[in-house]
């Protein structure tokens, strides 16, 4: 070993979501006796892209944005990671996905590194062409670290499946032939796989039903509220709905709405796909949003954005289970406190690993030409998560420590492994 990777790591200014992904790593560290030179190494990003895009707005203005691809490891294969489109995205933001997203795919067993990437840019105030060309600006910028042995983005925050097609087009432009195994998430018809839309979904309940019944808690006797209403937690309150669980609260970023008889996510989907809010929806009354974390529920899904969960709120939690649906929304402070007052917290990068494990189906179906059903691949996902699950609450137990310290424990030992079975290049 080098006398650089002896080296002690050197004290972090990180703040916010890298600051606890950092306070993670350093905590499975000292679970596993590693010493300090692998510590600097699972924290230390391999590679870091920042780019300008320029973009001509449609009214013949030019701006400038900001875009950034981190790819945090590459040990136990490509970098994996979504593609985020946020006026919050910054390079620290940026690496500490990438950090969680290495953890997230060890965990699960998938065959990926981690990384991630975003564009400082609020896409509410971009028409659909200019989004078009800061995304093929921005894949252009990036394409020389990007490719389906390298790195595969994937949708995130304020992205889709016509990003995905974008990005998609446009680095096969540049290779000269169709790539689909580029990017994952991307519609159907130029490669996509069934299932992958609904699938960080899916996986979120599929735990959090198991959370609750390692609670003691049978569905239709369980109540839920779901804070946000994108991607990951609309699907994650049809699917509780679905299961029976009664979902009292439902937010979104302009309001929130409540139910204490249960709303109707169908017909609140519905009132959203008009006018782009669940603000307002006929069949619940309005509640402060802020206040849906602190409701009296059995289950708890933040599902949004980082840090939600801080030390200023979570001793008014009252959930028994709280199921991470979106990456990083329980701050270190709030996990400690969650913890003292006996309240179950399943880690993002279990809870809502159910997308990265459908975009490794469709990267190996892409591979083999050869397409699944969505019953197949909504067994496959099933029984992944669950194994995951039984997998991490076995370690907890064995180690007398939390869920989120068996995840990271268990994903940061098996990055370790790979990366000392492949060793040092000199």
């Amino acid at each position: 070993m080098t006398t650089e990777l002896l080296a002690t790591p050197s004290p972090s200014t990180a703040t916010g979501p890298l600051a606890d992904a950092q306070a993670q790593l350093a905590a499975a560290v000292e679970t596993l006796d590693y010493g300090a030179g692998l510590h600097r190494l699972l924290a230390s990003p391999r590679r870091e892209m920042t780019v300008s895009i320029p973009l001509h707005r449609d009214n013949g203005a030019v701006e400038v944005l900001t875009g950034y691809r981190v790819q945090h490891n590459f040990s136990r294969g490509p970098a994996k990671g979504g593609l985020r489109f946020s006026p919050a995205v910054d390079l620290d933001e940026v690496r500490a996905l990438a950090m969680w997203m290495t953890w997230k795919c060890a965990l699960l067993d998938v065959p990926y590194g981690g990384a991630k990437g975003g564009i400082t840019i609020d896409p509410r105030n971009y028409s659909v062409r200019e989004l078009e060309r800061v995304t093929r600006r921005y894949t252009s910028e990036i394409l020389p670290i990007i490719g389906p042995e390298k790195d595969i983005p994937a949708p995130d925050i304020g992205t889709d499946e016509r990003t995905m097609a974008w990005m998609m087009d446009t680095y096969s432009v540049n290779v000269g032939y169709t790539v689909p195994g580029v990017v994952t998430g991307k519609p159907v018809s130029v490669g996509g796989s069934l299932g992958r839309p609904s699938a960080t979904s899916r996986g979120v309940v599929q735990i959090a039903l198991a959370a609750l019944a390692h609670n003691g808690l049978e569905p239709r006797r369980s109540s839920a509220a779901v804070q946000g209403f994108g991607k990951v937690g609309a699907g994650a309150a049809a699917f509780l709905a679905e299961a029976g669980v009664k979902v009292q609260a439902i937010s979104d970023q302009y309001g929130a709405v409540y139910a204490a008889g249960g709303i109707d996510v169908p017909a609140l989907a519905e009132h959203v796909e008009l006018t782009g809010s669940v603000v307002g929806f006929a069949g619940a009354e309005p509640m402060d949003a802020a206040a849906l974390l602190e409701l009296d529920v059995d289950l708890l899904v933040p599902a949004a954005v980082e840090g939600v969960l801080h030390a200023g709120n979570a001793g008014r939690v009252r959930a028994k289970v709280v199921v991470e649906g979106a990456n990083g929304p329980t701050t270190g402070e709030a996990d400690a406190i969650l913890q003292a007052n006996g309240i179950l917290v399943v880690p993002d990068i279990l809870a809502n690993a159910g997308g990265v494990i459908v975009s490794y189906f469709e990267w190996v179906q892409g591979n083999q030409a050869y397409w699944w059903t969505a019953d197949e691949v909504e067994d496959r996902l099933a029984r992944r998560m669950l194994a995951a699950w039984e997998n991490v609450l076995a370690v907890s137990k064995a180690r007398r420590i939390t869920l989120r310290e068996a995840a990271t424990v268990t994903a940061v030992e098996r990055v370790a492994e790979a990366h000392l079975t492949r060793g040092l290049y000199p």
